[in-house]
């Protein structure tokens, strides 16, 4: 019989994270737990321990697991800006990401290894939740190679009791960490080109990988109360008009716009000026509520449009890989200056100049 280690009882994780680790490195398997279900794992770099895990993986297959975005994308060639974009905003968690573009690191994976991880919608991605599975990755040389999740309601594995025996005697050490959170199976995503298609739907849905795979427009400035919300505002309205949907249905169309304060607290409602002077326009600010930007907010944008030439260098400051992604709102990169405090004039001279620039945005977005 298997040993098994209750990780919950433990007096110091990190004693098992090595000695997991060191049984990895000698080819064994290992039971270990995910967001979704447990599984078995190999060392990606054994070919013996990768035979053995293909030959009790029946009809789930293989996956490679990998720590992060980042390190999904040196697996992969010719990047899909569509598996970028999701692995940012999915990863780590219960999605995969199943590609046929594979080079880099992949090609460096033993031969017959790589037979093993190829399957007819292409390799099969996975970044885990878990910080178990982060862990190990942390102090392994390669990557983690793990049987997929099943899909069948019938075979749930959520429990270590719930995998099948001849699962628990491959395994060298079985990892209990309790029910899995979710219990259910991953939501399978394939990436061709700029083109997604879910393969098979699990945590997630289909609904919400759309909107996952989608463009994410965020708007900032100081405080989140004036110019950023009502960029925000005119940009929906603009963008739904051309789209000819309702403004709250640009998600459904793969539209997702935000708004955020360098400076802001959370909750914060939009100044009464900008209130008033948006309504005239048919636009109601007045749910609207501050938030801050947060690394979160930046690294899930893909176009990022501030008011100033300050907020723009202060976000590359600590974010100089957002280059690319960060513009001011006025394409000459002009300032628009912050009306607080301002007449209704200088608010309708700030939001003329709004309207004009976020104008330019829309007719690149969807022209006429």
């Amino acid at each position: 019989m298997p040993e098994t280690v209750d990780i919950r009882c433990a007096d110091d994780p990190r004693d098992i994270v090595h000695r997991s680790c060191q049984l990895l490195a000698e080819g064994q398997l290992l039971l270990v737990p995910t967001e979704t279900q447990y599984t078995l794992v190999a060392n990606g770099l054994h070919v013996a321990a990768v035979d053995r895990l293909a030959a009790l993986s029946d009809e789930f297959g293989l996956e490679l697991a990998v720590r992060s975005a980042d390190d999904g994308r040196d697996y992969w060639s010719n990047v899909p800006r569509t598996a970028i974009k999701l692995a940012r905003r999915c990863w780590p968690g219960p999605v995969v990401l199943a590609l046929k573009d594979v080079g880099g690191l992949y090609e460096q994976l033993p031969e017959s290894i790589r037979r093993h991880l190829v399957r007819p919608a292409g390799v099969h991605f996975r970044s885990s939740a878990h910080p178990l599975c982060s862990d190990l990755q942390r102090y392994l040389p390669g990557p983690l190679v793990s049987i997929a999740d099943g899909h069948s309601t019938s075979f749930p594995r959520k429990t270590p009791a719930d995998v099948p025996t001849r699962w628990t005697d491959a395994a060298a050490l079985i990892l209990n960490d309790g029910p899995c959170r979710y219990g259910e199976a991953t939501t399978v995503v394939q990436i061709d080109g700029s083109r997604w298609t879910v393969l098979s739907e699990g945590v997630v849905g289909s609904r919400h990988v759309a909107r996952l795979a989608g463009e994410v427009y965020l708007f900032v400035c100081t405080g989140n109360t004036c110019r950023s919300p009502m960029a925000e505002a005119i940009f929906r309205k603009l963008l739904a008009e051309r789209l000819k949907c309702q403004p709250h249905e640009l998600e459904d169309h793969g539209y997702v716009v935000l708004s955020a304060g360098l400076a802001a607290t959370i909750g914060a409602p939009a100044s009464r000026e900008a209130v008033e002077l948006l309504a005239h326009s048919g636009i109601d600010l007045s749910e609207h509520g501050s938030q801050p930007v947060t690394d979160r907010l930046l690294q899930q944008a893909d176009a990022i449009y501030t008011m100033t030439r300050q907020h723009r260098q202060a976000i590359l400051a600590s974010h100089p890989e957002l280059e690319s992604r960060v513009r001011t709102l006025a394409e000459d990169r002009t300032d628009i200056p912050d009306p607080i405090g301002g007449s209704r004039e200088v608010y309708e001279d700030c939001q003329r100049a709004i309207d004009r620039h976020v104008r330019a945005i829309v007719d690149q977005i969807a022209p006429e």
